[in-house]
């Protein structure tokens, strides 16, 4: 097949993939307000199968771009959030537990919809991308946003049910509250790890491209804010016990700097990081 028509089934793939993710935001409210279990499966299935299908957009995205489609907003935006639905699914079969998704998809449909209002030009890449160090660079960095959504996620269910520990649903189907803490902090030591891989192999690759491995560009800059933030939270929580709702904040405080890094300084602060 042509570019032509590979661009033209992405589209159509990525246009079923956000009707899923809605569908199965929609399901998980409905279980939510009605306490519905079957809502719930059914949207895991669903949301299993939009996982699928924006893999399959990905790498059709990828085969007629001819590179890996990871170099630009709207191309970022799909990625980040194919990477928190990853991730969703992975903690979501660890765990074994329906409420997760009532909290994440909203997060994962917001972002798809960022990026379905990017252009979705393909554009031939810059010197600076030109590198084996951009599949390792960037997929490292979809890996770690997922897990910092995810944590988001869980943090938000920390906070939320406090003074609802008496409601039916969140009796039922909220873990405790230190179930609910391990799960934030094992998803933020994920993050963390490979959000300092981010880091360190964006530098050796900014020395390959710019001679300089740190040039405090707004992009940088803020990755390191969001790395201090996780890297606080850790220390607190391994040195000084920090736990359940100050340990809750810390995550959902570091996921709005990821957005920010990732949204907000692209958008208010435009840098050598601009096209991404």
């Amino acid at each position: 097949m042509d570019s032509s028509t590979l661009f033209a089934v992405e589209n159509t793939l990525f246009t079923i993939v956000m009707i899923l993710y809605l569908v199965s935001m929609a399901l998980y409210f409905i279980f939510f307000a009605m306490k519905n279990e079957k809502a719930a499966r059914v949207a895991g299935w669903i949301i299993t199968a939009a996982f699928a299908l924006h893999t399959a957009a990905l790498v059709v995205r990828g085969i007629g771009a001819g590179r890996l489609p990871l170099t630009n907003q709207y191309e970022f935006a799909t990625s980040f959030a194919w990477g928190i639905c990853l991730c969703f699914l992975i903690f979501a079969h660890k765990y074994h537990f329906l409420a997760l998704g009532t909290f994440v998809t909203p997060v994962i449909f917001l972002l798809i919809g960022y990026a379905a209002m990017q252009s979705r030009e393909v554009r031939e890449l810059m010197p600076a991308l030109r590198s084996s160090w951009l599949g390792i660079h960037v997929s490292a960095a979809i890996i770690s946003y997922g897990a910092f959504g995810v944590s988001f996620a869980v943090s938000l269910m920390f906070l939320l049910k406090q003074g609802r520990e008496n409601h039916d649903f969140w009796r039922k189907y909220i873990p405790d509250y230190d179930r609910l803490d391990v799960i934030s902090y094992r998803a933020v030591s994920l993050g963390f790890l490979f959000l300092t891989f981010v880091i360190v192999s964006g530098s050796i690759w900014a020395e390959r491209a710019w001679g300089s491995y740190w040039s405090w560009d707004p992009k940088e800059t803020w990755s390191l804010i969001t790395w201090i933030i996780y890297a606080l939270y850790l220390h607190l929580r391994m040195n000084k016990g920090w736990r359940g709702k100050r340990a809750a904040w810390f995550a959902a405080v570091g996921f709005v700097c990821v957005l920010f890094t990732y949204i907000g300084v692209n958008t208010f602060i435009p840098g050598i990081h601009s096209y991404a």
